[in-house]
């Protein structure tokens, strides 16, 4: 073959937008939004219009993503076991073969209720939008009643209650026990799968971890403050405090651009992982940046969104033609803020704090394998400890609970009931607190953690949950202001 044959485009690349940023807005389509193609590489123009309707695009994108993975995998079932039938024709019996299959079939995945459920609620919400447009004829999921309606309530009661749900949904879902590692198991998870140290707790010569610095910092900023992983590596350095003289807690704002259900709320830092957080920025990030900058990699990012002034958290990005539009940092999403540079003497760097080796921003991809990473590398030492993101952030709950609870046991003992409920009124009940720093719309779902904690003897719970790690009930608060990058102590 011809070396001009391997290089050319291949015949549709023609027909493409050449500007393919613009194309997506002009269209109204949000970058990174899911679409599915047939086994064929077909794109349905119907199908594919369901991520771009009402019903979806007021969702985060990883859960548009999951819906989409959810529905892939029932139309691909569809295509290869039930003779290639069009998700427009598929019926009952296709959806009774697919629980089987995925459920009670020897050969099959075998997936769990709550799998299970899962997956037939995003197929079902698919179908049912398809046969508001009148794309389909009829669900392929069979329906039932939610719960038996009343005949003494009324008319809007009865709306209320008598909603349609999947009949295959699984009776025998079990909420999974809370896992989290007590502060001891996790620093040796830690040391032996993140950093590299052998199973006594000793460095290795031999660990070629380079980063293992940072991706510890990583973890303990995760563990301490209680981060999803998704706003956790969506930071900027205009988001984290940077007081390094301060001691106690520092805290900054979450914006709801970043906080998962737009959760915004307070977020606290020990004023040892600011140092911790100085140090990496100022030697490990500086070095990879300045890589980046004499390699010129953060000149061909295409529309960047830029800061110009550092003190001033504004950037501009461009939208083609000449056109720019100005948005201020707080409203950018993760996507946007992998996008996101500030200009400096030395020029362009970004404003994302988690950086890898070429100077890009760590994709939630990236700190994931990197906890799998650490769990095998707990399994060649022969630590039965494995850890991922969201049991750092269950770590964070249990443990910030039992300290708050043990500290406002010992404030309310001599008080009496009046001097007790001026205690509770300033500084508020540890459950609500905790629930709060996650972001739970409801403290029921923060219950979970007095569970996890009930479970346990008091003399074990005392064992497990040290007094060392800080707890900011009493400890002086730094604010972080974003908006104008100054701090307050308080």
């Amino acid at each position: 073959m011809e070396p001009e044959a391997v290089i050319a485009p291949l015949p549709f690349v023609a027909d493409l937008p050449g500007d393919w940023d613009g194309w997506l807005r002009r269209a109204a389509i949000v970058p990174g939004t899911p679409f599915l193609l047939s086994p064929r590489l077909e794109y349905d123009i119907e199908l594919n219009a369901y991520f771009q309707s009402g019903a979806m695009i007021g969702r985060a994108l990883k859960t548009q993503e999951g819906y989409a993975r959810d529905l892939a995998a029932f139309l691909t079932f569809a295509e290869r076991r039930r003779s290639g039938r069009s998700w427009k024709d598929l019926d009952e019996a296709d959806h009774i073969a697919y629980h089987f299959w995925r459920r009670r079939d020897p050969s099959g995945p075998n997936v769990l209720g709550a799998t299970w459920n899962r997956e037939v609620a995003a197929v079902n919400e698919f179908f049912r939008w398809a046969l508001k447009q009148g794309l389909v004829h009829a669900s392929p999921i069979p329906q039932a009643s939610r719960r038996p309606v009343p005949v003494s309530a009324g008319r809007g009661y009865r709306g209320v209650l008598d909603e349609l749900r999947p009949a295959t949904y699984a009776s025998d879902v079990v909420r999974d026990r809370t896992k989290w590692l007590p502060p001891e198991d996790y620093r040796r998870w830690r040391d032996v799968g993140v950093r590299g140290f052998s199973s006594k707790g000793l460095p290795q010569t031999g660990f070629r971890g380079r980063w293992a610095d940072r991706n510890a910092l990583f973890c303990d900023f995760m563990v301490r403050t209680g981060l999803r992983i998704s706003e956790q590596a969506a930071l900027t350095v205009f988001d984290v405090p940077s007081i390094v003289e301060s001691e106690g807690y520092q805290r900054f704002w979450l914006p709801p651009a970043i906080a998962k259900g737009r959760s915004a709320r307070w977020i606290y830092v020990p004023s040892s992982l600011v140092r911790e957080m100085a140090a990496y920025m100022r030697d490990d990030r500086r070095a990879v940046i300045e890589f980046a900058q004499s390699d010129g990699r953060y000149r061909r990012v295409r529309r960047p969104y830029v800061v110009e002034n550092p003190a001033r958290p504004v950037a501009t990005v461009g939208l083609g033609s000449g056109a720019k539009s100005i948005v201020k940092v707080a409203h950018l999403g993760l996507a946007e803020r992998r996008r996101l540079f500030v200009e400096r003497p030395s020029g362009l760097e970004p404003a994302a704090i988690w950086l890898g080796e070429f100077g890009a921003p760590i994709s939630v991809d990236s700190w994931k394998k990197m906890f799998a990473d650490a769990n095998d590398r707990c399994v060649r030492a022969g630590v039965t400890l494995a850890a991922h993101a969201h049991m750092l952030r269950h770590t964070f709950a249990v443990v910030t609970l039992e300290q708050l609870q043990r500290g406002r046991i010992a404030a309310l003992g001599d008080l009496n009931p009046d001097q007790r409920g001026h205690y509770t009124r300033i500084f508020g009940d540890p459950l609500d607190w905790v629930r709060r720093r996650l972001g739970h719309r409801s403290v029921v779902t923060t219950q979970k953690y007095l569970h996890a904690l009930a479970e346990l003897e008091m003399h074990t719970r005392m064992a497990l949950v040290p007094e060392t790690w800080e707890h900011p009930g009493r400890t002086a608060e730094v604010d972080h202001a974003p908006a104008s990058g100054h701090a307050v102590t308080r």
